[in-house]
């Protein structure tokens, strides 16, 4: 994988035809960010993001805030349950949706908000579709689009989802002020302004929307699944959670609000998240590659256009590797004076010139998420109830089975 991923980066960067993408917009392969082939749009588009990120705040301060705040609104949200039972998965969808919200959009919405409701429940829908058994046979055997009805079918949902995030493109049109950038749509809009009169730009409308449909969706889904293996994880092993809090109570306290800085004094915690991350395995597969160019790997001629899939698990649960690759088990990240050790086997964000283009912002949202949960509550399984399951659902991601929790305030 090391070979492939990190010493070959170029030579598998290249992404294979996905008909249904297509369908929905990246008919050229040179659209978006994630789905697009290889080449110098995708450095354009790739290089811009991570600087709009960065320039408000990824990694810095400013963003470090709204997250902060976001996981107050989260606690809020679980302590209305006042004691009885309740399924996090939502709630914690609402949190993670709405940094990206802040970042792309330029605001936050209530988790009651009809319009924010609608899209959630439009991307959750295109997430279902686009990973169903229909949308992968016509992903293999495209001309069946051409059957009267069955791309509607396939495809309502990312239609509606799309007119949403239009819409949202729309009224930023009609306010956008040059000198006053409020988030990654109007960053956006300014560099079209830029690059009106050359003729090579990547920089229009089109890739505008596919940019920020695909940071939309790659913020979200990931994290949300993560936390919520996290809170299950603490669910089925007490005496580690019991140690978080342990941990929380010596280097945060009860009353101070978690920062970033906080992580190099929590060498435990900063273990469990990453064990959440290497057990909970949610994207197994990530996505598929294509070589750019001939190559061979260990003796193995690969020509140029060959879809490769990158078996992430065989790295996160190498038998070789890791003393317990099938236990949730944080020592694998621990040395023998109780330090934090982050192991070359770890690669959940893969690794490469495809790697994770958020991984800075997960990192940030996983961990000021959970100890903000962590330091506010106990979690328990509800009584009366069944130990939740710790196999996961096989869909596009790994995700947890439906469980519920109390989340009983530690204040």
């Amino acid at each position: 994988m090391k070979e492939a991923l990190i010493n070959r980066s170029e030579d598998i960067a290249d992404r294979p035809r996905f008909p249904i993408s297509e369908k929905l917009g990246h008919e050229d392969r040179a659209k978006g960010l994630i789905l697009v082939g290889y080449g110098n749009s995708w450095k354009e588009q790739r290089r811009f993001t991570l600087t709009t990120l960065r320039n408000f705040g990824m990694g810095k301060r400013s963003v470090e805030e709204r997250v902060t705040e976001e996981a107050q609104y989260l606690c809020a949200a679980f302590s209305s349950h006042k004691g009885l039972p309740f399924d996090p998965c939502y709630l914690i969808n609402n949190a993670v949706s709405n940094v990206i919200c802040s970042i792309a959009f330029g605001d936050r919405f209530d988790y009651d908000d009809a319009k924010f409701l609608k899209l959630l429940h439009l991307f959750d829908e295109s997430l279902r579709a686009g990973s169903g058994f229909l949308a992968q046979v016509l992903n293999e055997v495209p001309w069946l689009m051409n059957i009267p009805g069955i791309v509607d079918r396939v495809f309502q949902a990312q239609y509606d989802l799309q007119a949403f995030v239009k819409d949202i493109i729309t009224e930023h049109k009609k306010s956008f002020d040059p000198n006053n950038i409020r988030d990654y749509i109007d960053a956006y809009l300014l560099e079209i302004e830029k690059a009106k009169g050359e003729t090579n730009t990547s920089f229009n409308e089109t890739n505008l929307f596919l940019t920020t449909n695909d940071l939309f969706g790659a913020g979200t889904e990931t994290t949300s699944t993560t936390l919520r293996w996290a809170l299950l994880y603490m669910l089925l092993y007490q005496d580690i959670q019991s140690k978080v809090h342990e941990e929380i109570d010596r280097v945060i306290g009860r009353d101070r609000k978690p920062t970033m800085e906080d992580l190099q004094e929590m060498p435990y915690t900063n273990a469990v998240i990453h064990e959440i991350q290497r057990c909970g395995d949610i994207s197994p597969l990530a996505l598929p590659h294509m070589t750019y160019r001939d190559m061979e790997i260990q003796g193995y001629f690969l020509p140029k256009g060959t879809t490769i899939f990158l078996n992430l698990s065989s790295v996160l649960k190498d038998e070789l590797v890791w003393e317990k690759p099938y236990q949730f088990y944080p020592k694998h990240f621990l040395d023998d004076d109780g330090k934090f050790v982050k192991r070359e086997a770890f690669m959940p964000f893969s690794a490469g010139r495809r790697v994770c283009l958020g991984e800075k912002l997960a990192r940030m949202e996983l961990f000021l998420f959970f100890i903000t949960l962590m330091q506010q509550f106990t979690f328990e399984i509800p009584s009366k109830q069944p130990r939740p399951r710790d196999d996961p659902i096989y869909a596009f991601t790994l995700s947890p089975h439906p469980y519920e929790i109390l989340a009983v305030p530690r204040v």
